[in-house]
């Protein structure tokens, strides 16, 4: 499909789901992206760690798109940049500080060479591309990372205001986000479309401040005198890292740092005029011989990762160390498909006595996403005609097209990944879709999500494998069978033996030419084995078969 005289909206990812985000405008032949995102993997992708929307439809118009516009800097915003933006083959755009962590990734890809970035220091309106239909600009909102961005975007058809990722903060502790004057003025220039993050709908509340945040963490840490004070955070939640630099200063406590991807965010920040007044942090050796009330650490890992710091402090397998009495504060919420994990490090804590806090009883982390009332807000500011949830689940979306009803705004449009939409002209609404899907990042190979490897390897990791190793034909030898993961434990011999004579029996029964064909001997061999195994375990393993050479 070629845009024409029309103004198309298409999510290729972030619409159904939370994370991904990639998103398509497109007007007079031409496409303009906003966010260029991934996801990480969960255990229905055995051996994978990130996640990519298939970027297809795309890619198979790469002439006629214009450029890549970032809102800011969340994985799930710029994460699949490395991996595809050399193919696409288009310039990026973004303020300063997602930047410059676009920029670390492309050297670590080496192709700084190869993509073109432009940094965008100003808001005033730029043209992604040098021409075309699309006009942008930045509006600065509040989120839980510095230049956290929506983006106006003018066309022949109307105005489009993509939230990106917000809330409402009037003490936000980093950056200077719009205020209700400035959002308003905005919608006197009039709003086509308000295409909205669907995060925190079902939240009937405002998601709250950073300021009351620091007040909380400076009582919650000062309770705890004599201990060693451990909080885990995102670590691009930079306006949680300069609260905790000043909460550690106002509690009489020095700063270590634990975590690479927080020492690689602090020092991005710093560069873009960010955390100036930070502590300087001392390292592990230095903590841990300070007096235990002098210290307080900010680790990673607040999501139960095996590999982060506090995983690693929690098994007592890390420099940092934590005993009897001391705190660990969950600043930070705990994402969906996450609880396992973060109950297995809790309980690892607990089981030493180390004093746990999250956000259910203190008041030390507010989301970066907007409640019912902030929405509510946002919609009376602008002024849409039309409203397009993304950014959620089915059903946070779902809620949102209810409370644009609600609140007035004439049309509402719930769209997935990919509904093709037309905003204008006429009414809008869903005229067509395309094929989307996911890819994902296997070893150093993008692979389709539901292709045969990671299918193949579901399979094996549900219900294991067997190995069949036939003797050669004049052989008198039996068949080796090696089953791989099946729980036989102490009938494994007997197991073995009976499933030798099942394929022996099977073989025996080949009539014809069969009884030569290779093919079918392995078939036959293969079934007899797998419904051996199906007896015995109750499992459907995959079962190979090879001839011994």
């Amino acid at each position: 499909m070629t845009p024409e005289k029309e103004l198309l909206f298409l999510a290729l990812g972030g619409s159904g789901e939370i994370g991904m985000n990639v998103n398509l405008y497109g007007a007079d032949g031409k496409w303009l992206m906003v966010d260029l995102g991934m996801s990480f993997a969960d255990p229905g992708y055995p051996g994978v760690d990130l996640v990519f929307a298939d970027l297809e439809f795309i890619e198979e118009r790469c002439d006629d798109l214009l450029g890549i516009v970032l809102t800011h800097a969340h994985e799930d915003h710029i994460g699949a940049i490395p991996y595809f933006a050399a193919d696409l083959g288009v310039p990026l755009y973004a303020t300063p500080f997602t930047a410059e962590l676009v920029l670390r990734k492309l050297e670590e890809a080496d192709l700084t060479e190869t993509v073109e970035l432009h940094i965008i220091d100003h808001l005033d309106e730029f043209a992604p591309g040098g021409e075309g239909p699309f006009k942008v600009r930045y509006v600065p909102l509040a989120h839980s990372i510095a230049e956290g961005n929506a983006v106006l975007i003018d066309t022949p058809y109307g105005r489009v205001f993509h939230t990106g990722d917000w809330k409402l903060d009037d003490d936000p502790q980093i950056g200077e986000p719009s205020t209700p004057e400035e959002l308003t003025e905005i919608g006197d220039g009039g709003i086509l479309a308000l295409v909205c993050d669907s995060t925190n709908v079902f939240n009937p509340e405002p998601s709250g401040s950073e300021g009351a945040v620091r007040l909380a963490l400076d009582a919650e840490i000062a309770r705890h005198h004599g201990k060693r004070v451990l909080v885990t955070t995102f670590a691009s939640n930079v306006a949680r890292l300069q609260t905790l630099g000043q909460v550690a200063k106002e509690t009489g406590r020095q700063l270590c740092v634990a975590g690479r991807s927080l020492d690689r965010i602090i020092t991005v920040a710093k560069d873009n005029g960010y955390l100036q007044n930070f502590p300087e942090t001392v390292d592990f050796d230095t903590a841990m011989r300070l007096p235990r009330g002098d210290i307080l650490i900010i680790a990673t890992g607040g999501q139960g990762e095996p590999r982060a710091a506090l995983a690693r402090i929690a098994s007592e397998s890390h420099p940092l160390e934590l005993d009897k009495g001391d705190v660990v504060l969950f600043s930070s919420r705990q994402i969906p498909g996450n609880e396992l994990q973060i109950g297995r490090i809790m309980n690892q804590l607990a089981d030493r006595e180390i004093k746990i806090v999250t956000d259910r009883q203190e008041l030390i982390h507010v989301s970066g996403h907007p409640g019912r009332p902030e929405l509510e807000a946002l919609y009376s500011w602008l002024r849409p005609e039309v409203l397009v949830p993304v950014h959620g689940e089915i059903r946070h979306m779902r809620e949102q097209v209810k409370v644009g009803a609600e609140a007035g705004i004439p049309s509402r449009v719930f769209q997935k990944n990919g509904d093709i939409v037309r905003l204008a002209p006429g009414k809008p609404g869903k005229i067509g879709e395309t094929r989307t899907g996911r890819l994902v990042l296997d070893g150093d190979i993008i692979v389709p999500a539901d292709g045969e490897t990671i299918v193949e390897r579901r399979r094996l990791s549900q219900n294991g494998h067997i190995v069949v190793t036939l003797p050669p034909v004049a052989s008198k030898a039996d068949p080796i069978i090696l089953p791989i993961g099946l729980p036989l434990d102490e009938d494994e011999a007997d197991f073995i033996a009976e499933a030798q004579d099942d394929l022996s029996k099977a073989v025996k029964r080949l009539k014809g030419g069969r009884t030569k064909d290779r093919d079918a001997i392995h078939e036959a061999v293969r079934l007899a084995v797998r419904r051996a195994a199906r007896r015995w375990s109750g499992k459907n393993p995959q079962v190979t078969v090879q001839d011994f050479d």
